[in-house]
């Protein structure tokens, strides 16, 4: 989402923000160089095999179906790098409890794929993904984003803008065709990835004199990557639209939705407009995908944190009416608002989690059947707020933290095709409880800051405050 920030994981943004003063000098340098009509390093360390298979086995898995389960999705900094001791011990933590895990082909860790048209650099994305099978995920690439000569920038490998700003652009109409032949060189690269998400949050395709998303543009560039992804392999699967799924203030008229509210809020009349049109006029699509918050655009948690995540349960069942019998995820999904500095770091770990956990049941009763936690790794420190394992940089890291509890146990227990059963619970106990259950458990959560004793499924048992707790059945 725009308000979680760019971190794009380059190596040489990581170099610019080591030599500090010195960058001044150096682009200079390097602006000079590149400009001399001789510059033979345009290319340099880039490959024209971007196609040739990455890793072993090579084979594609058998057949598998739209819905992966509840996973997260990797940013700038993971477990694929850092000390050998806690990078294995997040291999061995993930590879215990297997989860989908999501990975863009640029930015968030992925160095730029194609700097130069037909000249391929897939380093950084082949250790994520290399990752990702040996701690027993299942891999999900989402195709986000774009070479900057795709969109009016400079070829090479050293020219790379990875500004925000920059990074947010999307392809221009001429290059989408290009842009859908790069998609088809990673589902070569990778053929055991079956599942692919086209673009991120409408990035670059905002039009300014129309005052709304330019919906059509998205969907011709989905169109294309379709296309091209079930040429190299029908048995891909594909979806879209990744849009924003935003709100406003429940007594806000202007530009709000009269279908989609509720005391949580009103869409944006505008994403419900963008959504409809790339659902009519989408070539295919294997499953549906979107992202959001609980809050408002103004960062309002209406009538409270807890209350406010049945946004999820009252979109996910409209887009379920739109959209028929199409899996529903939910690529990105936030409870806890960022603060000036784009950190959500203001709750305690338990708050947190209990948020998590309640915005997790209301999607799963909307009929979301797949969803990936945006994981906010840190790349060092002993502490990490909201991540799911310590940071990887010393041997001591790698290790679980309560939020990986949350999201691994709920994927295993709720994992795809599940079958949700009615719990009872004690009438005093509605108003301070969230349940989910299935025939084999029961997740309670406390969403209160303070004990409690809870009669659930015929069962009573005392609660700490914030407390999340499984119950068998």
């Amino acid at each position: 989402m725009g308000r979680h920030g760019w971190n794009s994981g380059a190596r040489r943004w990581r170099l610019i923000a080591l030599l500090g003063v010195g960058v001044a000098a150096l682009a200079l340098v390097l602006t000079v160089i590149s400009t001399l009509p001789d510059n033979k390093n345009i290319d340099a360390g880039t490959s024209p095999d971007g196609d040739k298979v990455h890793g072993t086995p090579a084979d594609p898995p058998e057949q598998q179906g739209p819905d992966v389960g509840w996973g997260f999705t990797h940013t700038q900094h993971s477990a694929d790098e850092g000390s050998d001791p806690a990078v294995v011990r997040a291999e061995k933590l993930l590879g215990g409890a297997p989860m989908p895990q999501n990975q863009a082909i640029m930015g968030w860790g992925a160095d730029n794929p194609e700097p130069v048209k037909g000249r391929y650099d897939f380093d950084a994305m082949d250790r994520r993904i290399d990752f990702i099978r040996k701690s027993g995920g299942t891999p999900v690439i989402t195709l986000c984003c774009a070479p900057d000569w795709m969109k009016g920038g400079k070829p090479g490998v050293d020219n790379t803008d990875w500004s925000q700003q920059n990074l947010e652009k999307a392809p221009d109409p001429d290059h989408y065709q290009d842009y859908a032949n790069l998609a088809a060189t990673v589902a070569k690269r990778y053929p055991y990835v079956r599942h692919f998400i086209v673009w991120n949050e409408f990035k670059g395709f905002w039009n300014d004199g129309k005052a709304r998303w330019d919906y059509e543009g998205y969907t011709q560039l989905y169109n294309r990557v379709y296309k091209a992804l079930k040429k190299v392999d029908k048995d891909i699967l594909v979806g879209g639209p990744y849009l924003v799924m935003d709100s406003l203030d429940p007594k806000q008229t202007d530009g709000a939705s009269d279908v989609v509210k509720g005391p949580w809020g009103r869409m944006d009349q505008r994403i419900v407009d963008a959504f409809d049109y790339w659902n009519k006029n989408k070539v295919g699509a294997d499953f549906v995908v979107v992202d959001g918050s609980s809050y408002t655009n103004d960062d309002e948690m209406l009538p409270n944190e807890f209350a406010a995540t049945d946004k999820f349960t009252a979109v996910s069942k409209w887009i379920e009416d739109q959209t028929g019998d199409l899996p529903l995820w939910w690529a990105e999904y936030y409870v806890e608002p960022a603060d000036s500095r784009d950190e959500r770091d203001g709750w305690s770990e338990p708050h947190r989690v209990a948020v998590q956990a309640a915005g997790m049941i209301a999607l799963a009763k909307g009929g979301t059947t797949s969803g990936f936690y945006w994981n906010p790794e840190d790349e060092k420190g002993d502490s990490c707020a909201g991540c799911l394992w310590r940071p990887t940089d010393s041997s001591s890291g790698g290790g679980p933290l309560p939020m990986y509890g949350l999201v691994s146990r709920f994927n295993e227990e709720f994992g795809p095709g599940t079958k949700y059963k009615s719990v009872s619970v004690a009438a005093d106990d509605v108003p301070n409880v969230r349940v989910l259950a299935d025939d084999k458990a029961v997740l309670v959560v406390n969403t209160l800051n303070r004990p409690i004793s809870a009669k659930v499924d015929g069962k009573r048992f005392d609660m700490q405050g914030y407390e999340v707790k499984w119950l068998e059945r």
